[in-house]
């Protein structure tokens, strides 16, 4: 069971890259239920063994596109999100004081924290993600550009859990003189 989410979970998240038009060290936020991967209710039947297949499946394809994940904790920490200490300090984001742990900041953002190389929790990501992925109604627009896209993956879901993908892009301005690039 864990090799398959670790495999779905690679190429969900390969499918969300291409669609995506991402740059180098775009931010992609992704929040999950191991919960609701397992079929349970949300908050209900965290499980780090399926985060961890979760997380040894999106990590590899994020770090060969030379990309950043900021993965979003629960609700006992107020969604806070964990990330690499160097992307925190490059967009100058609060670090706080918090270690996410199963059932306070979900097992997702735990094990996230366990496989990042300096990771630290921030309070808010200031609307940097240019990509996002919710694994199970997480809600993770909060953390996102402006501008969010809906994007259609081949993968509906993640075991049991409900697949949403999105994407930015920068906002339409203008009146109906103005001429846009073809994004």
């Amino acid at each position: 069971m864990f090799n398959k989410i670790k495999e779905q979970s690679q190429n969900i998240i390969s499918e969300l890259i291409i669609k995506s038009n991402l740059c180098k060290n775009d931010i992609i936020v992704i929040g999950c239920s191991s919960s609701e991967v397992l079929g349970e209710k949300i908050g209900t039947n965290s499980s780090i063994d399926i985060a961890d297949a979760i997380v040894n499946g999106i990590l590899p394809p994020i770090k060969k596109h030379n990309l950043f994940l900021a993965a979003q904790c629960c609700e006992h920490l107020n969604r806070a999100l964990v990330l690499e200490k160097s992307v925190a300090l490059r967009h100058n984001l609060e670090i706080v004081n918090a270690i996410p742990m199963p059932k306070a900041g979900g097992s997702f953002a735990t094990s996230v924290y366990k496989h990042l190389t300096d990771p630290v929790v921030v309070d808010n990501l200031l609307n940097l993600a240019s990509a996002g992925l919710d694994i199970g109604g997480t809600l993770i627009g909060m953390h996102m550009k402006n501008v969010v896209v809906p994007l259609r993956l081949s993968t509906k879901y993640l075991m049991n859990a409900t697949i949403i993908a999105a994407k930015t892009r920068p906002k339409y301005i203008g009146g109906s003189r103005t001429v846009y690039k073809e994004l």
